[in-house]
């Protein structure tokens, strides 16, 4: 607790796609917020942000210890490599994430006795889908692991081990690929296919999907997981237990497609099987003529979208068209049952973009 008698609260990963939905979630709700990133925000909050590197344990012992105690810690911190799907199996990788974790709660531990609750952020590769496409679908919490290596896995059995003679207890939550009309965000879909959008109005050219065949797919919008986040923390139901969280319904991309059409005003034509890391690099000098003609946020190129792969696999360019489904039953059974429609989640989060003048209208 704090001074003010407010349930207090570290968010690692601040600047991140759910790490600032969660802080101005928790904020807005009484909350005393301090959010750890690198970089300061960019963006509106009500949280209080402090820099601190969690590779380095020794700034983490001095800053964190300088914050005072905690009630809660939001754990959404993430290292990725520039290659971010080669990086996902890479061992440096994997043990820089595990690293950030025991730096971070081996400092907030030591200043706060009184520690409830920790919530730690892991996704559908949990279930092995950046290897392959898993038949056991819908993925369940309860389904045995995959072949590691995988940071999750590392992460998870480390907070296990450190829970078993502590006071606190954990919640893992388990999105698919996270949507938002946040920027400088390195694995936001909703973004990535607004500047792809973009990019091809520019050109003269009709938008077509570049994925892959139609395959039955879900994502999670942002401030759902933030939901989430706060309902676990007090939650007796979500006590050292992990859950699949997302929208609530499945989708086939080529057929959203139109409804993207629609938004940018522009034709819509046949789905055309392209690699995005392989044409879109080059497009620096076409979003800058859109950023110049449309009056937009001076936004480079290459920071608003640093990974095309990521485009690819999330489209599933090249890949069969096996379902990606996670159950959600477990949440909704706990006693968590925010959705949303996925079509009206992209159309509202592109609009704000267009709106906030980062993707043109």
């Amino acid at each position: 607790m704090s001074k003010t008698g407010k349930r207090r609260v570290l968010i690692a990963g601040g600047t991140g796609i759910i790490g600032r939905a969660a802080a101005q979630m928790m904020a807005t709700q009484g909350w005393d917020v301090v959010a750890l990133s690198r970089r300061a925000p960019g963006f509106k909050t009500d949280a209080r942000y402090v820099s601190v590197d969690l590779t380095d344990a020794k700034q983490c012992q001095e800053r964190i210890g300088d914050l005072g105690a905690f009630s809660h810690i939001v754990y959404t911190a993430l290292h990725e490599k520039p290659t971010i799907v080669k990086g996902w199996t890479e061992a440096d990788q994997i043990q820089t994430n595990l690293a950030m974790l025991t730096n971070l709660v081996e400092a907030v531990e030591k200043t706060s006795p009184d520690l409830e609750h920790i919530n730690l952020m892991q996704g559908a590769k949990a279930y092995g889908v950046h290897l392959g496409n898993s038949r056991m679908m819908p993925a369940k919490e309860s389904h045995p692991r995959f072949m590691p290596p995988n940071f999750y896995y590392n992460q998870e059995d480390w907070l296990r081990q450190k829970q078993a003679s502590a006071r606190w207890a954990w919640t893992v939550l388990r999105p698919p690929a996270i949507c938002s009309a946040a920027v400088n965000t390195p694995l936001n879909l909703t973004l990535l296919i607004g500047v792809f959008c973009a990019v091809s109005r520019e050109l003269g050219i009709p938008l077509r999907f570049p994925g892959g065949e139609a395959a039955i797919y879900e994502v999670c919008d942002a401030d759902i997981v933030a939901r989430a986040v706060l309902w676990a923390a007090t939650a007796p139901s979500a006590r050292n237990q992990i859950f699949n969280i997302a929208n609530g319904d499945h989708f086939q991309w080529p057929y959203i497609w139109p409804l993207f059409a629609e938004i940018f005003d522009m034709p819509h034509a046949l789905p055309h099987a392209i690699s995005l890391a392989q044409v879109m690099p080059d497009k620096a000098a076409v979003w800058d003529r859109i950023v110049e003609k449309h009056g937009l946020q001076p936004n480079s190129f290459q920071p608003l979208v640093p990974s095309w792969d990521f485009g690819d696999f999330a489209l599933r360019y090249g890949r069969p068209p096996n379902p990606t489904l996670m159950s959600t039953v477990k949440i909704r059974q706990a006693g968590f049952h925010d959705c949303i429609d996925t079509e009206q989640m992209f159309t509202e989060q592109l609009r704000a973009l267009q709106a906030q003048k980062v993707l043109p209208a």
